[in-house]
């Protein structure tokens, strides 16, 4: 079940449905809004299909893919198989990460962001720290 504040954030996407994934870099599930997906779609689009990396990635990217859409009492039925990938048991945790949502089992939620503390400010430099005032008005 969706908490309902969340539900009331994605109302424009409901009608369109959502896409459903594994994550790439994590062992999660990752909810794209239809629109969100398509546009992802259309960059993998362009990839050359004789290259045998770029056939590989799109093959591996879109294995277990699910369109899926929100019941009527607010829902979302992951597939087996997808609950399996993630190792899902019992509670669940919602991450939004930024254009898309990653669905988590509890504990292995908890362990990745207590395991990625320790490197989090290297990280935060790293990606974060060359950037000037006048990009994107970070600094």
């Amino acid at each position: 079940m969706l908490p309902a504040a969340l539900q009331k954030q994605l109302a424009p996407m409901l009608e369109k449905g959502f896409v459903l994934k594994r994550a790439v870099f994590q062992p999660c599930l990752e909810l794209y809004p239809m629109d969100e997906w398509e546009q992802l779609m259309q960059k993998i689009n362009k990839l050359n299909r004789f290259s045998r990396k770029n056939n590989d990635f799109v093959r591996r990217f879109t294995a277990g893919v699910k369109v899926i859409e929100l019941d009527t009492t607010g829902r979302l039925l992951i597939p087996k198989d997808l609950i399996g990938f993630a190792k899902i048991n019992k509670d669940i945790v919602l991450s939004t990460a930024i254009n898309i949502v990653e669905i988590w089992d509890k504990d292995s939620y908890e362990k990745a962001i207590d395991d990625a503390a320790n490197d989090f400010a290297d990280l935060a430099e790293d990606v974060m720290g060359d950037q000037s005032n006048d990009d994107n008005d970070l600094s």
